[in-house]
């Protein structure tokens, strides 16, 4: 018996360490499936992705709109979302013009400096000697710049056809809003399972629209700033590095230290004196330095409980996988597994993986925050 029963439990680990096998390579091909997706429908994804953002952030704004009353005539719900989708297509356009005619700006100018910039750079390290110079010097010229704005370019030109492609989502998703309700109660087939996702959706939304109406505020500020130092320092290319850094603030650790870096790179290229730039390197990091660690965490509060270094893997995997567009949206899409995770009990250690201080958001947090949000709509 004794015998017998051994064999049946080794029979049965063995049964259970093959189960488990199986599970561990199921999980590796289906990650290596969705990664494939996601890197070969890019350019759906990415635009689908910034018009569910755009769509979140207007729903409060289609609310505002249909409370108006003409007279004793409400604004009808669809006619707010047609109103909201046509201001959302004109801010979108007239931005992706001006994005447009800055990057021309720069990559047009940066041509034209492309054969004073490497001595410029190299002239940088003539203290360590003229060895040291030549080779910067040498190392420099061997790049073809001319190549990589050509590919940057490129990229550029996908940004109307992208922009276009957001319209379109937007306008299907404001066509969809209405049923949304009724959708989730039939496909939950419970009240109370609805009604909990909608809230973990709210929760969604609404950090998210915090995060980025407070990082676009602190961009704003950070722009300004930036241009008025440069126009300060006589920078023919002050106003586009102003829309460029407020552009690239919204690239989490990594954006604002390209941004100093270019600032003081077409300082030094334009100007040629070390002095000036050095002190222009050194203001603009200070403005980025106070506005991103002082002021932005400031305001942010405990609205946003992202773990720093979560920020980071989601930033190298996002651009690994989306390129830069992945970089911009990485900290959105981390609010939205942070959440996820907290309300889901099986994930409920990656949410503590994620935030910062390893306490993620719970039931008694997701109810009273829903309440605060039904308290402001009802204003």
């Amino acid at each position: 018996m004794s015998k017998d029963s051994n064999k049946m439990s080794g029979f049965l680990d063995e049964v259970e360490s093959h189960a488990r096998l199986r599970t561990v390579a199921l999980i590796i091909i289906a990650f290596a499936v969705v990664l494939f997706l996601l890197v070969q429908a890019r350019f759906l994804l990415i635009s689908l992705a910034v018009a569910i953002i755009l769509f979140s952030l207007t729903s409060d704004v289609i609310r505002l709109i249909a409370r108006q009353r003409i007279g004793r005539l409400g604004v009808p719900n669809w006619l707010a979302s047609v109103a909201a989708l046509l201001l959302i297509s004109t801010a979108l356009l007239l931005l992706s013009s001006i994005l447009l005619a800055q990057l021309n700006t720069v990559l047009s100018t940066t041509l034209s400096y492309a054969e004073r910039a490497p001595s410029a750079v190299a002239s940088l390290f003539a203290w360590m000697g003229e060895d040291v110079e030549r080779a910067v010097l040498n190392s420099l010229n061997s790049v073809e710049l001319s190549s990589y704005v050509r590919t940057v370019a490129g990229q550029a030109g996908n940004l109307m056809q992208g922009t276009v492609l957001v319209i379109l989502f937007v306008g299907f998703l404001f066509a969809e809003r209405i049923w949304f309700s009724t959708k989730m109660s039939n496909f939950f087939g419970d009240e109370a399972q609805a009604e909990r996702a909608n809230k973990i959706i709210t929760s969604i939304i609404h950090r998210v629209n915090y995060y980025l109406l407070v990082k676009t505020a602190v961009s704003v500020i950070t722009g300004v700033m930036v241009y008025a130092v440069a126009s300060f320092f006589g920078i023919e290319l002050a106003l586009s590095l102003g829309i460029l850094t407020f552009i690239l603030n919204y690239i989490p650790n990594i954006g604002s230290i390209v941004a100093t870096g270019m600032v003081a790179l077409v300082g030094f290229v334009e100007t040629g004196e070390p002095t000036s730039t050095a002190l222009l390197f050194l203001i603009t990091g200070l403005i980025q330095f106070v506005n991103g660690n002082v002021i932005d965490p400031l305001l942010m509060g405990r609205a946003l409980r992202l773990s720093s270094f979560g920020i980071i893997l989601s930033l190298a995997f996002w651009g690994a996988v989306w390129g830069v567009p992945g970089m911009f949206l990485s900290v959105p899409i981390m609010v939205m597994m942070l959440v996820i995770c907290s309300h889901v009990p099986g994930l409920r250690k990656v949410a503590v993986l994620l935030s910062r201080e390893g306490l993620p958001e719970d039931e008694r947090e997701l109810d009273r925050f829903n309440d605060e949000i039904e308290d402001r709509k009802a204003l």
